[in-house]
């Protein structure tokens, strides 16, 4: 079973002066010397090095007090979320699905074996708490891809403490700079043992090159933001995975704002190769919202339940509503992982890939940003404006409700697009981009209220039929008609300053 861990460290050049002495470190009462450790790492990757060309790192270590499986993803300069697993011969299989998304069908193989030395040493305080581990890594890196480049260094390692402050690390900083020591050149070992043992491999998957230029063209910008969200799509797939707050959601996301500029920019793009990898798109996102509806229900009866009086709360309302639940959540996480292990959405992504590398531009796409970007944004505003209005003059009751939902999903495509043209557009894009998001929430809200009431109904009789009360669900019916009534009021006044905002 793997575990995770926050790594926070810093990493400086080394000569054969060792490691200089840190008893000064403001906070330092001890450096305590844990002798020397003996590690042997052979790091994997693909044979084209996708992993690498990532920041991620993937060994299999022996020696020291974590001898097992280490996978390692960049959070920041400095700060990596290491993922343990136990050692064994094969990489585990749970950690091969973190990295699927980048490796998808290429073999994991042995790519660098490092052999280190540490010299250790544990800075403590006056309790004797551990503040960081120093070590002094004498490194001996071999290619294994048959090569035979090779290549050694000593390097100073400073690791933060589980939960430290990471501001030490710059007490520790001023300290080794003070004594001539200098930061390092490359952000991990395999970094540096790929670059001095011989070439990288090229990153030929990914349209490398074009993503170095900056953006020109009204195409230029349409396809920047395209692999933005193709990238936020790869790199959130080990956070579904692992389960990680709000990671379905943002996922799911990133799939919507992909496809809806490949619907909104069809001008700059040919339909007939974008129109297919949307479906898939649209397909990908239903996957990641099954059950998505009645779980916002759930959480919105819930919250509601706590806030009513005591008195008002009759009959076994809770446990009513957990077992409408029931039946519908848990087990999706299986379903899901089993969808990002399936073929279909490993060609999603390889589509995705080809798509950005060679984009099907069409004439328009050669066009000025302002004028290209700026036509189809105010074609998107004009539709959510005839449905926004259209929906004002129905009478409230079940048909302003649907026309108020498709407003709320023009007005959210609109955003996107907006977002999209912004770096072109600048300010007057950021803002309609802003307003549609407000009116996207005013208006994601009162669908809410309109599941809510529906499910409220659903429970409602079957209380009844089961013999219980059905008063609570019949005031929390109300307060919602009243919470939908408040947004379709505040609605005039909302689209007026939307409107007012819309100058792209």
């Amino acid at each position: 079973m793997a575990d995770i861990k926050r790594e926070i460290e810093r990493k400086y050049e080394s000569d054969d002066s060792g490691l200089p002495d840190l008893t000064g470190v403001a906070g330092v009462a001890a450096v305590i010397d844990k002798g020397v450790a003996h590690l042997d790492a052979t790091y994997y990757d693909t044979a084209d090095g996708r992993l690498a060309a990532s920041s991620i790192t993937l060994r299999r270590r022996t020696g020291g007090s974590d001898a097992g499986w280490h996978l390692k993803f960049p959070v920041a300069p400095g700060v990596r979320d290491e993922i343990r697993a136990p050692l064994s011969d094969a990489v585990p299989r749970t950690l091969t699905g973190l990295v699927r998304s980048r490796v998808r069908d290429a073999e994991l193989v042995p790519v660098v074996r490092l052999r280190s030395e540490r010299d250790v040493r544990d800075l403590t305080d006056a309790e004797g708490r551990l503040l960081a581990e120093v070590g002094v890594d004498a490194v001996h890196a071999e290619r294994l891809d048959g090569s035979g480049g090779q290549a050694q260094w000593t390097e100073i390692e400073v690791e933060l403490a589980d939960g430290g402050d990471p501001e030490f690390l710059d007490q520790v900083d001023k300290r080794l700079r003070r004594a001539g020591v200098r930061p390092s050149g490359s952000a991990s070992k395999l970094a540096r043992a790929l670059a001095e043992t011989g070439p990288r491999p090229e990153k030929k998957h990914e349209g490398s090159a074009a993503a170095e230029r900056a953006p020109v063209t009204a195409g230029d910008h349409v396809v920047a933001y395209l692999r933005a969200q193709r990238d936020a799509i790869v790199e959130l797939d080990p956070a579904v995975r692992r389960e990680a707050d709000d990671s379905v959601h943002a996922l799911r996301v990133a799939t919507r704002r992909m496809r809806s500029a490949l619907r909104s920019f069809r001008k700059v793009l040919d339909r007939s190769v974008t129109d297919p990898v949307g479906e898939e798109l649209k397909w990908l996102a239903a996957e990641l919202g099954v059950d998505r509806d009645r779980e916002v229900v759930t959480e919105r009866i819930t919250t509601a339940l706590e806030a009513l009086p005591r008195p008002l709360v009759t009959g076994p309302v809770r446990n009513r509503l957990r077992a409408w639940t029931g039946p519908h959540s848990g087990g999706s996480h299986r379903r899901l992982i089993a969808v990002l292990d399936g073929q279909r959405y490993l060609e999603l992504l390889d589509a995705l890939d080809a798509l950005i590398a060679e984009p099907p531009l069409r004439k328009a796409a050669a066009g000025a940003p302002r004028k290209v970007l700026a036509k189809a944004v105010r074609k998107d505003l004009a539709r959510v404006s005839a449905l926004v209005e259209r929906a004002m003059e129905l009478p409230p009751g079940h048909d302003r409700d649907v026309a108020l939902h498709e407003a709320r999903k023009r007005a959210k495509r609109t955003r996107y697009s907006a977002e999209a043209a912004t770096a072109a557009l600048g300010g007057p894009a950021a803002k309609l981009a802003r307003s549609m998001k407000a009116l996207q929430g005013l208006l994601g809200d009162h669908q809410d209220s309109v599941m809510t009431r529906e499910a409220l109904r659903e429970l409602a009789a079957q209380a009844q039929a089961a013999g219980e009360s059905s008063f609570t669900y019949g005031v929390l019916y109300g307060r919602e008609e009243l919470r939908a009534a408040r947004a379709e009021e505040a609605l005039p006044g909302l689209w007026a300053r939307a409107r007012a905002a819309a100058d792209v």
